[in-house]
C-alpha cells in the first residue's frame, strides 16, 4: 500500500541549537545525548524494515530542523516543498528541496506569499489526502496544495485540528489503508467517517502521533494501554523513546520523510 509501505526515508540529525526550538509549553530543554540515542533507535527501526534511510547533517541555524516532515509532502508521483507557518522554519524547506530533487523527477513548491502549510498537518491515506487547518497551515496553503497535486490524481480534503493542538497528526496516525489511530477529541469531529478508528487510551493522547512504516507501527514508548490496543488489532509494534522530542511538540512522524519515488 502506497500510504504505509515505503522504500526510502529522509531524516536529519538533531542540532545542538535544538534547545532554542519552538514549543507550546516550556517543560525544560531536551537532553541532547538522550535525544541523539532515541534518534539513532528511530533510524534503526526504519532500516529494520529494509528501507533506504538517508540521514542528513544537522543544521545549527535551524533549531527545529530535526523535524523534517514539515518541509515537504512526498507522494509517489513527486514531492511538494512546503511553506512552514513558523517564520523561523522557512529556510528548512528550501534546504530540503535538493535532497528530494536527487530522488524525484517532479518537484513542486508552495509559493504563495499568503500560503502556509506544514507536513505535520497532512495525512495521506490510500484514497485521499487529509489536510488539517491549524496555526501552522492556513486556507491558502491548503488550496494551493490541492491545485498542485490535482494532476497527479490525488483528492484533497480539508479538515480541522482541535484548538490547542499543534498539528493535525499530533492527534492521529494512519495504521493501514482503512485504520486510523486517533485521540477521541479529534475523532469526535467526524473527520474519519468511513475509517476504522482505534482510540488512544484515556490519558495517553500524546502517543497518537505514530507511523506505519512497512511492517511496523513505530510509536513512542511509555503508553502501554494504547500499545495493547494496537497489538490487539493485529499490528506489529516498535517503541521508541520520545521524551526529548516531546518537549518540542515532536513525535514519530515529525522525524522523517517517508516515500517511494516513482521510477
Amino acid at each position: 500500500m502506497r500510504s504505509t509501505h515505503f522504500t526510502h526515508a529522509i531524516t536529519r540529525k538533531p542540532a545542538a541549537s535544538i534547545i532554542k526550538g519552538l514549543r507550546a509549553v516550556d517543560t525544560g530543554n531536551p537532553d541532547l545525548a538522550l535525544m541523539g540515542a532515541n534518534h539513532a533507535d528511530y533510524i534503526a527501526a526504519l532500516r529494520s524494515t529494509g528501507a533506504q534511510v538517508v540521514q542528513l547533517e544537522a543544521l545549527d541555524d535551524f533549531p527545529d530542523s530535526v523535524f523534517v516532515e514539515d518541509t515537504a509532502l512526498c507522494l509517489p508521483q513527486g514531492a511538494v516543498i512546503m511553506r512552514p507557518g513558523a517564520p523561523t522554519r522557512l529556510g528548512e524547506a528550501a534546504l530540503m528541496a535538493p535532497h528530494l530533487a536527487a530522488l524525484y523527477g517532479d518537484i513542486r513548491r508552495i509559493e504563495g506569499a499568503d500560503s502556509y502549510i506544514e507536513g505535520g498537518d497532512i495525512l495521506v491515506s490510500e484514497t485521499e489526502i487529509m489536510v488539517g487547518r491549524s496555526a501552522r497551515t492556513n486556507a491558502a496553503g491548503v488550496a494551493e496544495l490541492a491545485r498542485l497535486v490535482a494532476d497527479w490524481g490525488h483528492t484533497l480534503r480539508e479538515v480541522f485540528t482541535p484548538p490547542g493542538v499543534l498539528h493535525f497528526k499530533t492527534d492521529c496516525s494512519l495504521l493501514d489503508g482503512k485504520t486510523v489511530l486517533s485521540t477521541e477529541r479529534l475523532a469526535a469531529s467526524g473527520c474519519f467517517e468511513g475509517y476504522r478508528v482505534i482510540h488512544t487510551a484515556p490519558g495517553e493522547e500524546a502517543c497518537a502521533n505514530a507511523i506505519r512504516f512497512n511492517d511496523l507501527v513505530i510509536m513512542p514508548a511509555g503508553f502501554a494501554a494504547t500499545r495493547e490496543r494496537i497489538l490487539a488489532a493485529g499490528f506489529k509494534v516498535a517503541e521508541i523513546g520520545n521524551s526529548e522530542c516531546a518537549k518540542l511538540d515532536g513525535g514519530m512522524s515529525c522525524l522523517s520523510l517517508r516515500f517511494t519515488p516513482k521510477a
